[in-house]
């Protein structure tokens, strides 16, 4: 081979060998750490093959009047109005009118499994809603109609007007006392379930079907198994859990 048919071959070669360069430089490096995949949250479920029956109260007026039991497995609202502001209730749903500059609230009690006791599940309260959508401002002593709608499966609500807004915070409480201390849905309630509690559990929320959920600021209460969050807005909230949510 003469040296200017060697010279062709070595050149003919340089771009096959930056190609192959380019390729390895593309890909992962062997030794460079990968970053786990993006995780959504672990939602708390209720305990038990169907959902809890729920009573709602106006805890300003004290304790419910009226309405009934309902029958053992309906999964449904009790019927209770508690004087002023009616609170009216269908099956999931909690429904009651808030005034801006007065104070409004709403409580949702569940029934226990043997159906002989009762515990709390959520308290709402709201004094300042100041923006509807579609509506716009609300003067001092307009109302909004609010909706509490109860997640069946998981320990959340939905809460609406959705993005309606608040001057001052309205009040979230949740209880997550009926998920049964299983909190990773593995069978078990055992030490997982409690570091679980203790390092990983949170207040979560989206702001609709299409968007991904966010953990929000809620202060824990380990001795009633509560959140409680102070909110800006109406969405969607659920009590879960993300491994990722901890730094290690």
């Amino acid at each position: 081979m003469n040296s200017e048919h060697r010279m062709a071959v070595r050149h003919s070669l340089i771009p096959l060998a930056l190609a192959l360069l380019a390729g390895g430089c593309a890909g992962p490096h062997p030794t460079a750490v990968q970053q786990p995949p993006a995780q959504g949250p672990h939602f708390l479920r209720w305990a038990g093959n169907s959902p809890p029956q729920f009573r709602a109260i106006d805890p300003l007026a004290g304790s419910a009047t009226g309405g009934g039991a309902l029958p053992s497995g309906s999964g449904g609202l009790s019927y209770d109005l508690a004087g002023p502001p009616q609170i009216s209730l269908t099956r999931h749903t909690a429904t009651f009118w808030a005034v801006r500059g007065q104070q409004r609230s709403v409580q949702i009690n569940y029934l226990s499994a043997t159906g002989d006791t009762t515990a709390p599940f959520l308290q709402l309260s709201v004094t300042d809603p100041a923006y509807v959508p579609g509506r716009g401002d609300l003067a001092p002593g307009d109302s909004v109609l609010m909706t509490v709608s109860i997640d069946s499966v998981n320990i959340g609500v939905s809460l609406e007007p959705t993005g309606l807004l608040f001057g001052d915070s309205a009040q979230l409480q949740i209880w997550y006392a009926g998920a049964g201390g299983d909190l990773n849905g593995d069978g078990a309630v055992d030490s997982s379930d409690a570091l679980i509690e203790r390092q990983l559990l949170g207040l979560w929320y989206r702001e609709g079907a299409a968007s991904s959920w966010t953990a929000i600021p809620a202060v824990q209460s380990l001795s009633d198994k509560s959140f409680t969050s102070w909110l800006r807005h109406f969405s969607d909230y659920e009590v879960s859990f993300s491994e990722y949510a901890v730094s290690w």
